[in-house]
């Protein structure tokens, strides 16, 4: 999932990975194979890792049938691995919204200094907030709350849940380079979802399923690393998948599988094909956005296409993020997220 670090040292993509993830930050916290996990305590903040985010992404549809698509992100980013009440507080948050329908995309973005309340994290009764933008609700995330927007869209959603949560890589430790770069990383990709959007002067009810995604680290990337690929897809016989692609000077690629029953498995390069099959300019840049992803393993031979090809975001670090549809073996709707693309 994206990160970014938003006030770091200038330093060259090809020194430091994309958005300066790659660069090696002393003091910091990094991620430990076999460390413990403890909730409601890791759904909320850690100060003492550099990077972290909260990440929500739905697939939705209106009562007409026609397909939507939601995003919602809070940042953290930490200058320094501590917390302080005031504006000398070292943490650094930013937000990111969006709604996207087959015509229209439309994206909001928030800065706020940690240490003064207008953005934080806590973990029970679990909150993430930026401003009026909010994701809260019990703690272990059976039911959330979900509202964000800008000047001319927004969305009020609800977001609820029986399952457990998924663990990705080696129980939640995601390597992201042969280097041995990894991040914490879990998620939450079985809500179903009811809510309102609102744009261009119109309410519309939805529903859908959505995708909670939480991760941290300090240094995630490696400095060849300059951007990444990433895929989550509910398939329709109940099974999802997530997967990225790390774009360096060797691509680096990993993904978890998940059963209908809820069972993981991990992937790795040998069991993932995936291929560029049509690019396009959006603002400016040649894109990828027609891929065909093969799971041999799993027998899915699909083709994943954007909803919109304009999905782009255009903020203090831009990218791509949209939904996709994806036809063939299977079929099923996702997201799509990809950075580093000049």
């Amino acid at each position: 999932m994206f990160v970014v670090t938003l006030l770091a040292p200038p330093v060259s993509h090809a020194q430091s990975g994309f958005a300066g993830l790659g660069q090696d930050i002393a003091g910091f916290a990094q991620p430990q194979k076999d460390m413990p996990w403890s909730f409601p305590k890791d759904h909320g903040a850690h100060p003492d890792y550099r990077i972290e985010w909260w990440y929500v992404t739905a697939n939705l549809k209106d009562g007409k049938g026609r397909d939507y698509g939601v995003q919602w992100t809070l940042f953290r980013s930490a200058l320094r691995p501590e917390t302080t009440i005031g504006w000398n507080d070292p943490q650094i948050w930013m937000g990111h919204a969006a709604l996207t329908t087959a015509s229209q995309h439309f994206t909001s973005e928030r800065f706020a200094r940690g240490g003064i309340g207008v953005a934080g994290a806590v973990a029970s009764p679990f909150e993430t907030w930026i401003d009026e933008w909010a994701l809260r609700g019990n703690s272990d995330f059976s039911q959330l709350s979900l509202n964000g927007g800008g000047t001319d869209f927004a969305y009020d959603l609800t977001l609820a849940t029986n399952r457990p949560l998924i663990f990705h890589g080696d129980n939640g430790y995601s390597v992201k380079s042969e280097g041995g770069q990894a991040s914490r990383y879990y998620s939450q990709p079985h809500f179903k979802v009811t809510g309102d959007l609102v744009f261009s002067d119109r309410q519309v009810s939805v529903s859908g399923t959505a995708w909670l995604d939480r991760e941290y680290s300090s240094q995630p990337l490696a400095p060849d690393q300059q951007g990444w690929d990433w895929f989550s897809i509910h398939l329709d016989d109940g099974a999802k998948v997530m997967l990225f692609r790390l774009r360096g000077t060797d691509n680096f690629y990993s993904g978890t599988w998940i059963a209908p029953d809820g069972q993981t498995t991990s992937l790795d390069a040998s069991e993932i094909v995936l291929s560029t099959q049509r690019t396009a300019k959006v603002a400016g840049r040649s894109i990828p956005l027609d891929w065909d992803l093969k799971l041999p393993n799993k027998n899915v031979d699909i083709t994943i296409q954007p909803l919109n090809d304009q999905a782009w975001m255009d903020g203090r670090f831009s990218y791509w993020e949209g939904p996709i549809l994806a036809n063939g073996t299977h079929s099923g709707r996702g997201y799509l997220e990809m950075t580093g693309y000049e």
